[in-house]
């Protein structure tokens, strides 16, 4: 089993940042991919980030170029910076692991976090 505890959520204007971070227990993280997916009220969940074991990353079109996603792999630990919020980032941000390839589906995720609101106002 996996336990994932997601931080650093909040309000925030437009145009600031926000770090989120999440902690990771339970099974190794060797060979693991860890993406971060965001759903808004109304609204399917989406795809953000991933990263792999080694460092290789993945981002949605929406948020390529503003957020940068990073894990520490001696804490455990993967990261989201988001710079340039925007209001149509507000979502819950959830950090998602699986073991295997890379992926951008939700449902290939295997564990997942209890979710951390962000509010971005205008």
């Amino acid at each position: 089993q996996v336990q994932l505890v997601e931080s650093g959520g909040g309000l925030v204007q437009a145009g600031g940042s926000l770090r989120l971070s999440c902690a990771a227990s339970g099974r190794p993280f060797s060979r693991s991919v860890m993406g971060w997916f965001r759903q808004a009220p109304g609204k399917e969940r989406e795809f953000v980030a991933a990263i792999t074991w080694n460092g290789d990353t993945i981002y949605a079109d929406s948020v390529k170029g503003r957020f940068t996603i990073s894990r520490d792999n001696a804490k455990n630990t993967e990261y989201l910076q988001m710079n340039s919020l925007k209001p149509e980032d507000t979502a819950v941000y959830y950090c998602a692991v699986r073991y295997g390839s890379t992926s951008v589906a939700h449902y290939e995720y295997e564990y997942w976090g209890q979710g951390t609101q962000v509010t971005v106002s205008s």
